[in-house]
């Protein structure tokens, strides 16, 4: 079973796990409409073509005490090959930055942010700019989520 495209079937085996990766190999089977070692079979080929990168559970932040969510927008003038390296490592060791990309328009990288407050996401900003040289950090602060962790529109 070739996996680079996924069928119809592995899209309803998808959206379901979207929304509950706790359903046993028999919910799911059932949901799905296929025996269970049909779906054994297509969950293990979604594992192993990359397309299912792993089960995580979406945690309440709110519940967790990490009520501020903050975009950060950078710009640098810098875009060589060791700058970037040394910049990737350094937002991949907050870990308070839970989303990081490479953007394009007026700035050039996005992160998102969760943490508890004001002052824990002041030492976010100064872990960000230690020691690496940004042209501007413009900050964002989410005032209200209103939809957060949804599903892949498959």
């Amino acid at each position: 079973m070739k996996h680079n495209e996924p069928d119809q079937i592995d899209r309803r085996i998808l959206a379901e796990l979207q929304q509950d990766t706790t359903l046993s190999q028999r919910a799911l089977a059932e949901k799905i409409g296929l025996s269970q070692n049909a779906c054994w079979r297509r969950l293990q080929a979604l594992n192993k073509s990359g397309i299912i990168k792993g089960a995580i559970a979406r945690l309440d932040r709110e519940r967790l005490g990490l009520g501020l969510v903050v975009f950060v927008m950078v710009r640098t003038r810098y875009h060589s090959a060791d700058w970037l390296r040394t910049f990737r490592a350094r937002v991949t060791d907050i870990p308070e930055v839970i989303d990081f990309f490479r953007i394009g328009g007026d700035y050039d990288y996005m992160l998102k942010v969760v943490t508890r407050d004001m002052a824990s996401y002041d030492k976010v900003y100064q872990r960000l700019i230690d020691k690496i040289e940004l042209d501007s950090v413009t900050s964002y602060f989410a005032m209200e989520s209103i939809e957060e962790q949804r599903p892949l529109p498959l």
